[in-house]
Protein backbone atom coordinates (compact mmCIF):
# COMPACT_ATOMS: atom_id res chain seq x y z
CA UNK A 1 0.00 0.00 0.00
CA UNK A 2 1.19 3.40 -0.81
CA UNK A 3 0.65 6.89 1.27
CA UNK A 4 -1.32 8.46 -1.15
CA UNK A 5 -3.92 5.46 -1.35
CA UNK A 6 -5.32 6.67 2.32
CA UNK A 7 -7.06 9.91 1.61
CA UNK A 8 -4.06 12.32 3.24
CA UNK A 9 -3.62 15.79 2.04
CA UNK A 10 -0.91 16.79 -0.80
CA UNK A 11 0.61 18.63 1.77
CA UNK A 12 0.98 16.32 3.83
CA UNK A 13 2.30 13.82 1.37
CA UNK A 14 4.66 15.80 0.23
CA UNK A 15 6.42 16.09 3.68
CA UNK A 16 5.53 12.36 3.66
CA UNK A 17 7.94 11.89 0.55
CA UNK A 18 10.96 14.92 1.92
CA UNK A 19 11.08 12.53 4.81
CA UNK A 20 11.77 9.37 2.64
CA UNK A 21 9.01 7.40 3.73
CA UNK A 22 7.21 5.02 1.17
CA UNK A 23 4.87 2.62 2.52
CA UNK A 24 2.69 2.99 5.73
CA UNK A 25 3.50 0.28 8.53
CA UNK A 26 0.63 -2.05 9.54
CA UNK A 27 -1.21 0.40 12.41
CA UNK A 28 -0.64 3.26 10.34
CA UNK A 29 -2.47 1.89 7.21
CA UNK A 30 -5.11 0.35 9.58
CA UNK A 31 -5.79 3.43 12.08
CA UNK A 32 -5.26 6.27 9.26
CA UNK A 33 -8.67 5.73 6.91
CA UNK A 34 -10.52 5.68 10.65
CA UNK A 35 -9.29 9.28 11.78
CA UNK A 36 -9.80 10.29 8.65
CA UNK A 37 -13.46 9.17 8.80
CA UNK A 38 -14.27 10.67 12.01
CA UNK A 39 -14.51 7.53 14.40
CA UNK A 40 -13.06 7.18 17.57
CA UNK A 41 -10.05 4.40 17.86
CA UNK A 42 -8.23 2.55 19.81
CA UNK A 43 -5.00 1.95 18.13
CA UNK A 44 -2.85 -0.99 20.24
CA UNK A 45 0.64 -1.72 18.30
CA UNK A 46 4.07 -2.80 19.72
CA UNK A 47 6.35 -0.28 20.49
CA UNK A 48 8.43 0.99 17.51
CA UNK A 49 5.61 0.94 14.92
CA UNK A 50 4.63 4.19 14.40
CA UNK A 51 1.85 5.08 16.51
CA UNK A 52 2.60 8.62 16.61
CA UNK A 53 2.12 9.44 12.84
CA UNK A 54 -0.58 6.64 12.69
CA UNK A 55 -2.40 9.66 13.97
CA UNK A 56 -0.89 13.00 13.96
CA UNK A 57 -0.76 12.18 9.62
CA UNK A 58 -4.52 12.16 9.38
CA UNK A 59 -5.18 14.89 12.37
CA UNK A 60 -3.20 17.12 10.47
CA UNK A 61 -5.08 16.56 7.12
CA UNK A 62 -8.25 16.86 9.00
CA UNK A 63 -7.08 19.98 10.37
CA UNK A 64 -5.98 21.67 7.33
CA UNK A 65 -9.03 20.89 6.05
CA UNK A 66 -11.26 23.04 8.73
CA UNK A 67 -10.96 26.31 10.03
CA UNK A 68 -8.51 28.18 12.89
CA UNK A 69 -10.21 30.45 15.57
CA UNK A 70 -8.39 32.93 17.31
CA UNK A 71 -7.52 32.29 20.35
CA UNK A 72 -8.55 28.66 20.59
CA UNK A 73 -7.31 25.37 20.86
CA UNK A 74 -8.39 22.79 18.13
CA UNK A 75 -6.76 19.05 19.02
CA UNK A 76 -5.54 18.09 22.31
CA UNK A 77 -2.40 15.76 22.21
CA UNK A 78 -1.97 14.29 25.97
CA UNK A 79 1.40 12.54 26.50
CA UNK A 80 3.01 10.71 29.81
CA UNK A 81 6.43 12.52 29.96
CA UNK A 82 8.12 15.93 28.24
CA UNK A 83 10.56 13.84 26.24
CA UNK A 84 8.13 12.05 24.41
CA UNK A 85 6.02 15.82 24.09
CA UNK A 86 8.84 16.90 22.75
CA UNK A 87 8.99 13.97 20.42
CA UNK A 88 5.48 14.29 19.08
CA UNK A 89 6.43 18.37 18.35
CA UNK A 90 9.44 16.91 16.28
CA UNK A 91 7.05 14.35 14.11
CA UNK A 92 4.02 17.45 14.16
CA UNK A 93 6.95 20.12 13.18
CA UNK A 94 8.13 17.80 10.13
CA UNK A 95 4.95 16.42 8.75
CA UNK A 96 3.43 20.16 9.16
CA UNK A 97 6.20 22.08 7.29
CA UNK A 98 3.56 22.78 4.29
CA UNK A 99 0.40 24.03 5.91
CA UNK A 100 -0.55 26.77 8.35
CA UNK A 101 -0.67 25.48 11.61
CA UNK A 102 0.20 26.49 15.16
CA UNK A 103 1.54 23.83 17.17
CA UNK A 104 1.90 24.54 21.05
CA UNK A 105 3.80 22.55 23.43
CA UNK A 106 2.96 22.37 27.50
CA UNK A 107 5.00 20.11 30.00
CA UNK A 108 7.17 20.64 33.27
CA UNK A 109 10.55 21.43 34.33
CA UNK A 110 10.57 24.15 32.41
CA UNK A 111 9.86 28.32 32.85
CA UNK A 112 5.82 28.27 32.28
CA UNK A 113 5.67 31.80 30.54
CA UNK A 114 6.12 31.29 26.92
CA UNK A 115 3.35 28.14 27.41
CA UNK A 116 0.83 30.57 28.91
CA UNK A 117 1.41 32.66 26.18
CA UNK A 118 1.17 30.09 23.00
CA UNK A 119 -2.37 28.72 25.24
CA UNK A 120 -3.50 32.31 25.15
CA UNK A 121 -2.89 33.02 21.23
CA UNK A 122 -4.35 29.54 20.87
CA UNK A 123 -3.25 26.82 18.89
CA UNK A 124 -4.30 24.09 16.01
CA UNK A 125 -2.74 21.90 18.31
CA UNK A 126 -1.74 21.44 21.61
CA UNK A 127 0.80 18.64 23.18
CA UNK A 128 0.83 18.61 26.66
CA UNK A 129 1.83 16.42 29.63
CA UNK A 130 -1.40 16.01 31.98
CA UNK A 131 -0.28 17.77 35.04
CA UNK A 132 1.30 20.89 33.69
CA UNK A 133 -2.17 21.49 31.12
CA UNK A 134 -4.01 20.50 34.15
CA UNK A 135 -2.33 23.49 36.44
CA UNK A 136 -2.87 25.87 33.47
CA UNK A 137 -6.16 24.99 32.93
CA UNK A 138 -7.09 25.53 36.35
CA UNK A 139 -5.79 29.01 36.11
CA UNK A 140 -7.52 29.48 33.10
CA UNK A 141 -5.12 29.59 30.72
CA UNK A 142 -6.26 28.69 26.93
CA UNK A 143 -9.30 28.76 25.54
CA UNK A 144 -10.38 24.97 24.76
CA UNK A 145 -14.40 25.20 24.21
CA UNK A 146 -13.59 24.10 20.47
CA UNK A 147 -11.72 21.02 20.85
CA UNK A 148 -12.69 18.59 18.33
CA UNK A 149 -9.70 16.45 18.51
CA UNK A 150 -8.67 14.39 21.87
CA UNK A 151 -5.44 12.24 21.51
CA UNK A 152 -4.21 10.16 24.27
CA UNK A 153 -0.88 8.75 23.64
CA UNK A 154 1.24 5.84 25.52
CA UNK A 155 -1.74 5.89 27.40
CA UNK A 156 -0.84 2.43 29.54
CA UNK A 157 2.13 4.11 30.58
CA UNK A 158 -0.12 7.07 31.68
CA UNK A 159 -2.59 4.94 33.85
CA UNK A 160 0.96 3.00 35.02
CA UNK A 161 2.11 6.99 36.07
CA UNK A 162 -1.26 7.50 38.26
CA UNK A 163 -1.99 10.30 35.39
CA UNK A 164 -6.07 9.14 35.73
CA UNK A 165 -7.36 11.52 37.97
CA UNK A 166 -5.23 14.56 35.78
CA UNK A 167 -6.79 13.36 32.75
CA UNK A 168 -10.57 12.74 33.82
CA UNK A 169 -10.12 16.64 35.18
CA UNK A 170 -8.83 17.60 31.63
CA UNK A 171 -11.48 15.67 30.05
CA UNK A 172 -14.15 17.24 32.25
CA UNK A 173 -13.43 20.61 30.56
CA UNK A 174 -13.49 20.01 26.70
CA UNK A 175 -16.55 19.76 24.93
CA UNK A 176 -18.47 16.10 24.92
CA UNK A 177 -18.68 16.20 21.34
CA UNK A 178 -15.16 15.56 19.83
CA UNK A 179 -13.37 12.53 18.20
CA UNK A 180 -11.16 10.89 20.75
CA UNK A 181 -8.02 8.83 20.33
CA UNK A 182 -6.70 6.14 22.20
CA UNK A 183 -3.01 4.73 21.29
CA UNK A 184 -1.45 2.14 23.81
CA UNK A 185 1.27 -0.77 23.00
CA UNK A 186 -0.63 -2.90 24.94
CA UNK A 187 -4.33 -3.49 26.19
CA UNK A 188 -4.79 -4.48 30.09
CA UNK A 189 -8.68 -4.48 31.57
CA UNK A 190 -7.70 -0.77 32.79
CA UNK A 191 -6.99 0.12 29.17
CA UNK A 192 -10.35 -1.06 28.12
CA UNK A 193 -11.89 0.80 31.36
CA UNK A 194 -10.48 4.28 30.24
CA UNK A 195 -11.66 3.60 26.80
CA UNK A 196 -15.22 2.54 27.62
CA UNK A 197 -14.78 6.09 29.42
CA UNK A 198 -13.75 8.59 27.29
CA UNK A 199 -14.47 7.38 23.78
CA UNK A 200 -17.72 6.43 21.89
CA UNK A 201 -18.31 3.18 19.96
CA UNK A 202 -14.64 3.23 18.68
CA UNK A 203 -12.89 1.01 16.73
CA UNK A 204 -9.96 -1.07 17.68
CA UNK A 205 -7.30 -1.50 15.91
CA UNK A 206 -4.56 -4.33 16.88
CA UNK A 207 -1.42 -5.19 15.24
CA UNK A 208 0.35 -8.32 16.75
CA UNK A 209 -0.15 -9.40 20.02
CA UNK A 210 -0.25 -6.89 22.93
CA UNK A 211 2.50 -8.67 25.25
CA UNK A 212 4.85 -8.97 21.90
CA UNK A 213 8.32 -7.23 22.03
CA UNK A 214 9.24 -6.34 18.65
CA UNK A 215 10.13 -9.50 16.07
CA UNK A 216 13.31 -7.39 14.82
CA UNK A 217 15.25 -7.49 18.27
CA UNK A 218 17.38 -10.32 19.03
CA UNK A 219 17.26 -10.98 23.06
CA UNK A 220 19.50 -12.53 25.13
CA UNK A 221 20.54 -13.26 29.19
CA UNK A 222 23.55 -13.30 30.49
CA UNK A 223 23.29 -15.05 33.86
CA UNK A 224 25.87 -12.74 36.21
CA UNK A 225 26.32 -12.08 39.65
CA UNK A 226 25.02 -9.22 40.30
CA UNK A 227 29.15 -7.99 41.82
CA UNK A 228 30.40 -8.42 38.25
CA UNK A 229 27.47 -6.83 35.88
CA UNK A 230 30.02 -4.17 35.62
CA UNK A 231 32.57 -5.77 34.52
CA UNK A 232 30.65 -7.61 32.36
CA UNK A 233 28.91 -4.61 30.15
CA UNK A 234 32.69 -3.20 29.98
CA UNK A 235 33.90 -6.54 28.39
CA UNK A 236 30.79 -6.39 26.13
CA UNK A 237 31.29 -2.82 25.28
CA UNK A 238 34.88 -4.08 23.86
CA UNK A 239 32.94 -5.52 20.83
CA UNK A 240 32.68 -2.77 18.14
CA UNK A 241 29.10 -3.66 17.55
CA UNK A 242 27.95 -2.52 20.30
CA UNK A 243 28.20 1.11 18.87
CA UNK A 244 25.32 3.02 19.40
CA UNK A 245 23.81 1.65 23.79
CA UNK A 246 20.81 2.53 25.83
CA UNK A 247 21.70 0.85 29.38
CA UNK A 248 18.67 0.77 31.59
CA UNK A 249 19.56 1.03 35.75
CA UNK A 250 17.24 0.34 38.04
CA UNK A 251 18.05 3.95 39.50
CA UNK A 252 18.94 7.19 39.47
CA UNK A 253 21.83 6.90 41.47
CA UNK A 254 23.23 3.74 40.00
CA UNK A 255 22.52 5.20 36.38
CA UNK A 256 25.08 7.58 37.46
CA UNK A 257 27.26 5.08 39.16
CA UNK A 258 27.54 2.76 36.17
CA UNK A 259 28.15 6.25 33.92
CA UNK A 260 30.94 7.15 35.90
CA UNK A 261 32.47 3.82 35.74
CA UNK A 262 32.26 4.19 32.16
CA UNK A 263 34.05 6.84 31.69
CA UNK A 264 36.81 6.09 33.92
CA UNK A 265 37.43 3.34 31.52
CA UNK A 266 36.96 5.45 28.58
CA UNK A 267 33.48 4.81 27.16
CA UNK A 268 31.51 8.09 26.48
CA UNK A 269 28.89 8.24 28.20
CA UNK A 270 25.56 10.52 29.76
CA UNK A 271 23.18 9.99 31.75
CA UNK A 272 19.04 10.48 31.68
CA UNK A 273 16.84 10.27 34.81
CA UNK A 274 14.58 12.34 36.65
CA UNK A 275 16.75 14.37 39.13
CA UNK A 276 18.27 15.51 35.71
CA UNK A 277 17.21 19.41 35.08
CA UNK A 278 15.09 19.41 31.60
CA UNK A 279 17.59 21.30 29.83
CA UNK A 280 20.55 18.80 30.93
CA UNK A 281 18.03 15.58 29.34
CA UNK A 282 17.67 17.24 25.96
CA UNK A 283 21.37 17.90 25.55
CA UNK A 284 22.23 14.11 27.08
CA UNK A 285 19.32 13.28 24.17
CA UNK A 286 20.90 15.31 21.69
CA UNK A 287 24.47 13.77 21.96
CA UNK A 288 23.61 10.63 22.09
CA UNK A 289 21.42 11.50 18.79
CA UNK A 290 24.72 12.99 17.37
CA UNK A 291 26.90 10.51 18.15
CA UNK A 292 28.92 12.59 20.67
CA UNK A 293 28.56 9.68 23.53
CA UNK A 294 28.52 6.27 22.25
CA UNK A 295 25.96 5.16 25.58
CA UNK A 296 23.15 6.70 27.19
CA UNK A 297 22.10 5.23 30.98
CA UNK A 298 18.76 5.70 31.75
CA UNK A 299 16.53 5.12 34.13
CA UNK A 300 12.84 4.16 32.72
CA UNK A 301 12.04 7.66 32.21
CA UNK A 302 13.44 7.00 29.08
CA UNK A 303 11.73 3.66 28.03
CA UNK A 304 8.87 5.12 26.27
CA UNK A 305 8.79 8.33 23.95
CA UNK A 306 12.02 8.34 23.50
CA UNK A 307 12.92 7.79 19.76
CA UNK A 308 16.39 7.73 18.78
CA UNK A 309 17.54 6.77 14.97
CA UNK A 310 20.49 3.81 14.69
CA UNK A 311 20.24 2.64 18.51
CA UNK A 312 22.28 -0.75 18.32
CA UNK A 313 21.91 -1.86 21.60
CA UNK A 314 19.56 -1.85 24.63
CA UNK A 315 21.47 -3.65 27.91
CA UNK A 316 19.04 -4.19 30.93
CA UNK A 317 21.71 -3.80 33.64
CA UNK A 318 18.76 -4.32 36.34
CA UNK A 319 16.76 -6.48 34.89
CA UNK A 320 12.59 -4.73 34.80
CA UNK A 321 10.29 -6.36 37.81
CA UNK A 322 7.18 -5.59 35.31
CA UNK A 323 7.18 -7.38 32.41
CA UNK A 324 5.49 -4.24 30.53
CA UNK A 325 8.35 -2.65 31.22
CA UNK A 326 10.91 -4.82 29.48
CA UNK A 327 8.73 -4.68 26.45
CA UNK A 328 9.05 -0.73 26.22
CA UNK A 329 13.01 -0.49 27.06
CA UNK A 330 13.92 -3.01 24.38
CA UNK A 331 11.55 -1.32 21.82
CA UNK A 332 13.64 1.79 21.51
CA UNK A 333 15.74 -0.77 19.44
CA UNK A 334 14.43 -2.66 16.58
CA UNK A 335 12.17 -0.41 15.71
CA UNK A 336 9.85 0.62 12.42
CA UNK A 337 10.98 -3.08 11.47
CA UNK A 338 15.13 -2.20 11.68
CA UNK A 339 17.05 -4.94 13.26
CA UNK A 340 18.71 -4.29 17.02
CA UNK A 341 19.48 -6.28 20.20
CA UNK A 342 18.80 -6.70 23.70
CA UNK A 343 20.72 -8.00 26.23
CA UNK A 344 19.77 -8.77 29.52
CA UNK A 345 22.23 -9.07 32.65
CA UNK A 346 20.35 -11.22 35.02
CA UNK A 347 21.59 -11.64 38.73
CA UNK A 348 20.10 -15.04 40.69
CA UNK A 349 18.10 -12.01 42.82
CA UNK A 350 16.47 -11.26 39.30
CA UNK A 351 15.91 -15.00 37.87
CA UNK A 352 11.63 -14.59 39.41
CA UNK A 353 11.59 -11.61 37.71
CA UNK A 354 13.07 -13.54 34.23
CA UNK A 355 10.39 -16.18 34.53
CA UNK A 356 7.39 -13.73 34.98
CA UNK A 357 8.71 -12.09 31.76
CA UNK A 358 8.92 -15.31 29.66
CA UNK A 359 5.70 -16.39 31.14
CA UNK A 360 4.08 -13.26 29.90
CA UNK A 361 5.85 -12.82 26.70
CA UNK A 362 5.48 -16.63 26.03
CA UNK A 363 9.03 -17.74 24.99
CA UNK A 364 12.25 -18.29 26.89
CA UNK A 365 15.03 -16.49 25.93
CA UNK A 366 18.20 -18.03 25.47
CA UNK A 367 20.98 -17.68 27.77
CA UNK A 368 24.16 -16.50 26.79
CA UNK A 369 27.98 -17.17 27.82
CA UNK A 370 30.62 -14.26 27.16
CA UNK A 371 33.33 -15.49 26.00
CA UNK A 372 36.55 -14.98 28.17
CA UNK A 373 35.34 -13.59 30.86
CA UNK A 374 35.65 -14.94 34.31
CA UNK A 375 32.26 -15.83 35.91
CA UNK A 376 34.13 -16.69 39.76
CA UNK A 377 35.95 -13.13 40.08
CA UNK A 378 34.73 -12.52 44.23
CA UNK A 379 32.87 -9.87 45.11
CA UNK A 380 35.32 -6.87 46.42
CA UNK A 381 35.56 -6.35 50.11
CA UNK A 382 32.93 -3.21 50.08
CA UNK A 383 30.91 -4.25 46.95
CA UNK A 384 29.78 -1.02 44.24
CA UNK A 385 26.70 -2.84 44.00
CA UNK A 386 24.02 -2.41 46.10
CA UNK A 387 21.96 -5.07 47.25
CA UNK A 388 18.58 -5.45 45.78
CA UNK A 389 15.27 -4.53 47.92
CA UNK A 390 14.57 -2.28 50.21
CA UNK A 391 13.66 1.59 49.39
CA UNK A 392 13.85 2.29 45.74
CA UNK A 393 16.30 5.28 45.87
CA UNK A 394 15.00 7.08 48.45
CA UNK A 395 12.11 9.49 48.45
CA UNK A 396 9.51 9.10 45.25
CA UNK A 397 10.42 11.88 42.71
CA UNK A 398 8.76 13.10 39.38
CA UNK A 399 5.47 14.54 41.11
CA UNK A 400 3.58 16.87 39.19
CA UNK A 401 0.90 18.91 40.59
CA UNK A 402 -1.16 16.52 39.63
CA UNK A 403 0.78 13.93 42.56
CA UNK A 404 1.36 11.83 40.07
CA UNK A 405 3.49 8.08 41.71
CA UNK A 406 6.59 7.63 39.56
CA UNK A 407 6.23 4.07 37.29
CA UNK A 408 6.41 0.76 38.40
CA UNK A 409 9.95 -0.89 38.00
CA UNK A 410 13.48 0.65 38.01
CA UNK A 411 14.06 4.34 39.17
CA UNK A 412 16.25 4.72 16.46
CA UNK A 413 15.95 2.13 13.38
CA UNK A 414 19.07 1.56 11.48
CA UNK A 415 19.97 2.60 7.72
CA UNK A 416 17.63 3.03 5.01
CA UNK A 417 14.05 4.46 4.86
CA UNK A 418 12.33 4.67 7.57
CA UNK A 419 8.63 4.74 8.37
CA UNK A 420 7.46 7.43 9.91
CA UNK A 421 6.06 7.94 13.15
CA UNK A 422 8.83 6.34 14.78
CA UNK A 423 10.07 9.71 16.13
CA UNK A 424 11.53 12.98 14.83
CA UNK A 425 15.14 13.08 13.87
CA UNK A 426 16.07 16.11 16.02
CA UNK A 427 15.62 17.35 19.29
CA UNK A 428 14.65 20.76 18.01
CA UNK A 429 11.84 21.58 19.80
CA UNK A 430 12.53 23.99 22.44
CA UNK A 431 13.59 23.24 25.82
CA UNK A 432 10.97 26.31 26.86
CA UNK A 433 7.94 24.83 24.87
CA UNK A 434 5.99 27.54 23.13
CA UNK A 435 4.51 27.05 19.57
CA UNK A 436 6.36 27.02 16.28
CA UNK A 437 4.63 27.91 12.73
CA UNK A 438 5.85 26.11 9.92
CA UNK A 439 6.69 28.04 6.65
CA UNK A 440 3.91 27.80 3.92
CA UNK A 441 6.02 26.90 0.49
CA UNK A 442 4.78 29.12 -2.52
Amino acid sequence: MDFRNLGLDPRVLRAVDDAGYTEPTPIQAAAIPVILSGRDLIGIAQTGTGKTAAFTLPLLTRLAAGHSSPGHIRTLVLAPTRELVVQIHDNVRDYARYLSLSVATVFGGVGEKPQIEALRRGADLVIATPGRLLDLMGRRYGNFSGIGHLVLDEADRMLDMGFLPAIRDVVRQLPRRRQTLLFSATLSREIEAVAGEFLQSPQSVEIGRRSNPAETVDQSVYEVPRHLKGAMLQQLLRDPALSMVLVFARMKHGADRIARRLEQHGVRTATLHSNRSQNQRLRALAEFKGGAVRVLVATDIAARGIDVDGISHVVNYDFPPAPEDYVHRIGRTGRAQAVGSAISLVSPDEADDLRALETFIRRTLPRRRLEGFDYSAPAPAASAEPPRGGPRGGPRHGRGPQGARPSRGPSSPGPGPRPPGGGGRSAGASPRGGTFRPRRFR
